[in-house]
């Protein structure tokens, strides 16, 4: 991400659906790979959202406490769920990968006071881990001799709140209650800052921060870039200044979907690195994009998950299309979101093995399981 020497790129992947890996079983992937351990398995350096934890602070921005995760209702095919974050959720049993609101129990100051407010109290012990364990964690942070980076938790501005609120709901928001709205965005990066703040006291040193919105889809933002200059850009801002105060120079942004026109903005915001660069059927290319941008622009992602599904000379293809990309640097390549069960277990072992010898130029590998 320094665009500096380097002995091959990183070697990563977005993850699995859920219903992948039991899929791949039936085409004889051994009973002993889970998600978790999947990047042993393939011989890559780390499934985000999986495997080792310790590449996280386990330091909690968020609600907290969280609501109870429970199962209210079963329908057959589907089951009605209360997560979390406090929305009730119909979830498809199988093949779904985004459930469906049913209802958001965040509606208007009344239920954010009541609800929500409290529970971005950021100095909540539950937060953060205690007793050995923080320890651990901190002699870890502190260690000039790890071996992998730790990334902070940015949590999300306004992707949280789409969540808790709905999109419709929070869309209004903005225009019915902007005072409402400001106060709601102002609360989440005092939580984030009060959390951030904590962990940058204990002295180590971290290497990037991440962030998670959301908040675009096939055609564009669901916030204006008037409304996301007015309300969001200063907050971040307040937080990418005190990260780069402590010497955190990368800082990325998960958001799907068409992102053009909030780019220069998030930039402006000092988020410099996009994730996942979603290919989708508005055929974004991180080519263009760094072509567009320069290196101010840090990248990750942009390998379209589809195109696992098609031919290996496909793959192959594309593996080499992004390859003088990856020599630059400033570009770690991945499928632009997590692997469908489609997508044959050959095409996936071809991807993972054509990806180690192209972008890893077959050195130092990590050995498979």
């Amino acid at each position: 991400m320094h665009y500096r020497a380097r002995d091959r790129a990183p070697l990563f992947d977005f993850n699995f659906w859920d219903e992948t890996i039991p899929e791949w079983k039936k085409q004889g992937l051994p009973d002993r790979v889970t998600r978790k351990n999947a990047a042993d398995f393939f011989g890559l350096d780390v499934s985000l959202g999986g495997g080792d934890r310790n590449w996280n602070t386990a330091c909690d921005a968020g609600l907290c406490p969280a609501f109870e995760d429970k199962i209210l209702e079963d329908r057959e095919d589907h089951e009605l769920v209360q997560q979390n974050d406090g929305v009730r959720v119909l979830r498809k049993k199988f093949m779904g990968s985004i459930p469906h609101p049913e209802s958001h129990l965040l509606a208007d100051r009344a239920s954010w006071e009541e609800h929500y407010k409290w529970r971005l109290y950021p100095g909540t012990p539950e937060r953060f881990p205690t007793g050995p364990e923080w320890d651990r964690r901190t002699a870890l942070w502190r260690d000039p001799r790890r071996d992998h980076p730790i990334v902070l938790p940015g949590g999300s501005l306004y992707g949280w709140l789409r969540n808790w609120m709905g999109v419709e709901n929070l869309s209004l928001l903005v225009y019915d209650d902007p005072e409402l709205f400001e106060e709601m965005v102002t609360t989440i990066t005092d939580c984030i800052l009060g959390v951030l703040e904590r962990i940058l006291a204990t002295g180590a040193q971290f290497e990037a921060c991440a962030m998670w919105e959301d908040m675009c889809y096939n055609a564009g933002p669901l916030l204006s870039p008037a409304h996301f200059k007015e309300f969001l850009v200063p907050n971040y801002k307040r937080i990418t200044t005190l990260l780069r105060r402590h010497g955190v120079d990368v800082v990325w942004v998960d958001c799907d979907g068409l992102i053009d026109q909030l780019l220069p903005l998030f930039l402006e915001a000092g988020v410099n690195c996009m994730f996942p660069i979603e290919v989708g059927t508005w055929g974004a290319d991180v080519v263009k994009f760094r072509r567009q941008y320069g290196r101010d622009l840090l990248l990750m992602g942009g390998f379209d998950k589809h195109i696992l599904a098609r031919s290996k000379d496909a793959i192959t293809h594309e593996i080499e299309r992004l390859a003088p990309l990856v020599e630059e640097g400033g570009f770690i390549p991945m499928p632009d979101h997590r692997v469908p069960p489609d997508v044959p277990l050959e095409n996936y072992i071809h991807y993972c093995d054509t990806a180690r010898t192209i972008w890893g130029r077959g050195m130092n590998l990590r050995a498979k399981i």
